[in-house]
C-alpha cells in the first residue's frame, strides 16, 4: 500500500515530491533540505529544477540532465517528476511538482497538494504536464 506524502506548507511541493520518491516523511525530508540550505518558503522551488535535483542526488537518486517535453503518459519512464499547473509571474515560470510512478504496469501520480480528496491520482486528462525529469535509483 502506497502512503503518499502530503506537503505541510503551501510552497512545499518540491520537498514532498522528493519525499514521495525517496520514502521519507515530509518532516524528515524538510530537515534534510534545510540542512542543504533549501527551504520551502523559497519561491525558487517552484521555478528552478536544481533544488529537487540536489535533494534527490543527496538521497541516492539520479535525474535526467534536462527537462523532457511531455508527449504522452505512455512515453513516461517508470519514475519521473512532472511539472503541472504552469503559470508565469513577472516573467518567471512557476509550476507544481508531482511524481509519476508506474508499478507493475499501473501508472499513477502522487500529488502532495493538501486540498485533494486523494493524493494518488489517475485523472491523467486533468493534470496537463508540461515536461518531466526522469528519476532513477543510483
Amino acid at each position: 500500500m502506497i502512503k503518499p506524502v502530503v506537503q505541510e506548507e503551501v510552497t512545499g511541493c518540491g520537498i514532498a515530491s522528493v519525499a514521495n520518491i525517496v520514502g521519507k516523511t515530509y518532516q524528515e525530508m524538510k530537515r534534510i533540505a534545510n540542512d542543504m540550505g533549501i527551504y520551502a518558503n523559497d519561491n525558487s522551488l517552484w521555478s528552478d529544477t536544481q533544488y529537487v535535483r540536489k535533494m534527490l542526488a543527496h538521497s541516492g537518486f539520479k535525474t535526467s540532465g534536462n527537462e523532457v517535453a511531455f508527449n504522452s503518459w505512455y512515453a513516461l519512464p517508470d519514475l519521473a517528476l512532472l511539472s503541472i499547473k504552469h503559470h508565469e509571474e513577472d516573467g518567471i515560470n512557476f509550476w507544481h511538482w508531482v511524481v509519476f510512478k508506474r508499478i507493475e504496469g499501473k501508472p499513477f501520480v502522487l500529488d502532495s497538494a493538501s486540498y485533494l480528496p486523494s493524493n494518488i491520482r489517475v485523472d491523467f486528462d486533468v493534470l496537463q504536464p508540461k515536461w518531466y525529469i526522469e528519476v532513477n535509483k543510483l
